[in-house]
């Protein structure tokens, strides 16, 4: 079996992504083959690129499908041929028309939801839900500093946290960013590159700090992030699209006022089954219910994901990325 898919021989910038054949073997005893109908591109893919995540190449990209099973493993018993399901795990490899996928990775789509907003919410809806339910469980009154709140997972995480009572501070990179976050339940919106971000949050809420920083991009606001914290406050660093965090001092944890830092990651919480299944069914409600609005900012065709990952790196986008196949 052959399919059309994105390739990598060697990390770097979006141009060493190559659109080709490749075989993709049998179907394995445990596998599924998903034959894809829409495609989500995540910052976390032009981590694996560019070799902030090093992956051993060739290899192919992309952590996010949805899709049409084709084929099942001989051990496969949840799942049959014609089932609509979604993934956001490894391996990689979303990159394609179809794929072979590990059949305990995939769940199925509720019937009321389409394919491409599946795509658009798997991973950035769980990443929200790990984080804001399970990291550090987000209650009323709480408040809270999102950066990129008017990214792909920024906006479901504002959506969410104004459902949940909370107070939404969240950093953009322009008006019409700040508008969009707002509009998607930010309280308050901070311009980081007009404003010190710090100083903000402290005029916001009366010098307290908030409860917890989400912060998924890491080298340029994690150690300023600290200074946003109340006494006893959560650091929540879940991703690095400025690059690593810099090291943090444990002695300094204690003196900002004994803060927790965690770095955690959506394959943990979601490695056994049942989490992986409890998580994406919570997501999907919050879809059904209207918790949760996806906004899909932009779509490419898969052989014009270099201009995506560009358009990406470069913050040119808002909202989901939905590639199609």
């Amino acid at each position: 079996m052959s399919t059309n898919a994105i390739k990598i021989y060697e990390q770097g910038g979006p141009e060493v992504m190559k659109f080709e054949k490749i075989d993709l073997g049998d179907v394995g005893a445990k596998e599924i083959k998903i034959k894809h109908t829409a495609i989500g591109l995540n910052f976390i893919d032009t981590y694996h690129r560019s070799g902030l995540y090093p992956l051993p190449t060739p290899s192919g990209l992309g952590m996010e499908g949805a899709g049409i099973i084709e084929e099942i493993g001989s051990e496969v018993k949840d799942l049959k041929v014609g089932d609509r399901v979604v993934y956001a795990a490894p391996p990689v490899g979303s990159y394609s028309q179809s794929r072979l996928m590990p059949a305990d990775r995939a769940v199925k789509i509720p019937e009321d939801i389409p394919d491409e907003i599946a795509a658009s919410i798997m991973l950035k809806g769980m990443t929200t839900q790990y984080l804001i339910r399970r990291t550090f469980r987000v209650e009323p009154g709480h408040k809270v500093l999102f950066h990129a709140a008017a990214g792909g997972v920024g906006l479901i995480a504002c959506q969410w946290l104004k459902s949940l009572g909370a107070l939404v501070i969240g950093t953009v990179g322009s008006e019409e960013k700040a508008e969009l976050a707002k509009s998607n339940g930010c309280d308050h919106t901070i311009l980081y590159r007009q404003e010190d971000f710090t100083s903000r949050v402290k005029e916001i809420t009366d010098g307290t700090g908030v409860n917890v920083v989400y912060d998924g991009v890491g080298k340029d606001t994690a150690t300023k992030g600290l200074d946003c914290l109340s006494p006893l406050g959560y650091m929540v660093i879940f991703g690095n699209s400025s690059g690593n965090a810099d090291p943090v001092n444990p002695t300094d944890l204690m003196a900002k006022g004994s803060l927790f830092v965690t770095r955690p990651s959506l394959m943990a919480y979601t490695a056994k089954r049942e989490d992986l299944v409890a998580s994406a069914n919570e997501v999907f409600e919050k879809v059904k219910e209207g918790t949760i609005n996806i906004s899909i900012g932009a779509r490419y065709e898969l052989q014009n994901v270099i201009q995506a990952h560009k358009d990406l790196e470069a913050r040119k986008t808002t909202g989901s990325i939905v590639i199609s196949p």
